[in-house]
């Protein structure tokens, strides 16, 4: 993606729905539990404050950036949740101004960045495009789990075109986390949007495959859904095994969610 235009635009159209929908709560559903053991709805918005922070950083003062990662490498099992702990200890007005200036920061440095910068990040480096995407993914995802919260049902969108685009790119970034080769063949992915659109990756004759509802599979590789509650399907063992692993954010393998009705 050469030009970041459409992905920041839709970076600030996902964030403006998780702004309506956290923006008018009264303090005690802001102390509201999500499905994140110990994540209230302030440490999710501070968790989103503080990442497009660490981006806004990574954008605009390399060297700043890389001391942070250095602080990270020092705590890698606190730094992430020290961050969304501190920020959820404000009134909620100022978490939510908080959030909304590091955002439009971040949007304006996006924008304003040369074409063919890339910039630090925990992982490699990136792009303005790739920037925005993983900031996109973010949003959406923690947005999830505020709207859990809440009792809210967002009504998915065609944006999540992003991030089933991060998912598939990810491929052989989450079987690397978990210690295993990637697969030495592409796969072919086929996806229906929440719009109908049909979204596709990879060659079209590739033997391996995954099919199903966009949807869903953006909530797999976010680990926000466990696989037996998708009606994904994989074709070829490589493929099924990628199923059981996938995950389109950096860090170590996530714990993902329990089936529907398993024990907490």
């Amino acid at each position: 993606m050469s030009d970041p235009t459409a992905v920041i635009d839709d970076l600030r159209e996902e964030s403006e729905e998780l702004d309506r929908l956290v923006a008018g709560l009264p303090p005690d559903r802001w102390a509201r539990a999500t499905p994140a053991p110990g994540w209230t709805v302030a440490h999710q918005i501070a968790h989103l404050a503080w990442t497009d922070r660490s981006a806004l950083l990574a954008v605009t003062d390399g060297d700043g950036f890389r001391v942070m990662v250095e602080k990270a490498l020092a705590a890698p099992d606190s730094f992430v949740d020290e961050g969304a702990e501190e920020g959820a200890r404000l009134a909620p007005a100022a978490l939510l101004a908080r959030w909304r200036e590091g955002r439009a920061a971040l949007e304006e440095a996006l924008r304003a960045a040369p074409p063919g910068a890339r910039f630090p990040w925990y992982g490699p480096p990136m792009s303005a495009a790739s920037t925005a995407t993983a900031r996109l993914m973010e949003t959406w995802a923690h947005g999830l789990d505020v709207a859990d919260a809440l009792g809210a049902v967002p009504a998915p969108t065609d944006r999540l075109r992003h991030v089933a685009r991060l998912g598939v790119r990810t491929r052989d970034f989450a079987h690397v986390v978990h210690g295993l080769a990637p697969p030495a063949d592409p796969f072919r992915v086929t996806l229906t949007a929440p719009s109908g659109a049909v979204w596709a990756y990879g060659p079209e004759d590739a033997p391996q495959r995954v099919t199903g509802p966009a949807l869903d599979f953006c909530l797999l590789v976010t680990q926000r859904i466990h696989r037996a509650d998708t009606a994904l399907r994989a074709d070829g063992p490589d493929a099924d095994r990628w199923l059981d692993l996938a995950q389109a954010f950096a860090g170590p393998p996530g714990g993902g969610r329990p089936a529907r009705g398993a024990a907490r």
